[in-house]
This record gives C-alpha cells, structure tokens and sequence, in this order.
C-alpha cells in the first residue's frame, strides 16, 4: 500500500494526477516493477555513469551562430513571464490533502 504521504510527494516530484483509479493502478503497476528489480542481484556490479560506456562521448564547442532572436522565440511560447518560457505547459493542479485521503480510502 502506498500512503497519502508517498502518494502527494510522487505527484509532486512527477507532476501526474494519481487521484482517479486509473491514476492509482498505473502507480501500483510502477510499485510492481520496481519491487521486481530490487530482485535482481547486482552485486559486485559496478554503476554505470551512461548508458554508453563503451563509447566515447565527444562535446562539440557550443558556438553561438545567431543571435538577437529573443523576442522571435518567445513568440513560440504557449506561455511565458517576463522573457522566461514556463513549461511544462498546463501543470495540474495538486489537490489537497483531505482529497486524497478521501479519494484513497477504497484501496
């Protein structure tokens, strides 16, 4: 089971909705998953720092070309403060508390 607690600090850090219950199976199905890799034994497995290990990662120079398009790509912004974009787009809006345990007593 997976407490309030838990369940607004997941919503906060993954901005996702988990009080319908479809909300609330996806979450169990991450638990699931994630209860079945701490099975896996990985000792004496050194971590990885990417993905590609075996290759080498080359950094270009970060040249600048163009300039002074401020004002043309903020005009692509869905929505923006000041001359900053805001994103992700359409955040949902966390519910309170008494929400979620209401809503979290049937399981």
């Amino acid at each position: 089971p997976v407490s309030v607690e838990v369940l607004r600090h997941l919503e906060r850090l993954a901005l996702v909705d988990f009080r319908d219950r479809e909300g609330v199976e996806r979450l169990r199905g991450a638990v699931l998953f994630a209860q079945l890799l701490r099975q896996v034994n990985t000792e004496g497995v050194e971590p990885m720092d990417s993905v590609l290990e075996d290759r080498s990662l080359y950094l270009r120079e970060d040249d600048v070309t163009e300039g002074n398009c401020t004002k043309e790509l903020l005009n692509n912004a869905r929505e923006k403060v000041e001359e900053y974009f805001v994103a992700p787009p359409g955040n949902i809006p966390l519910p309170k508390l008494e929400e979620q345990e209401t809503f979290l007593q049937g399981y």
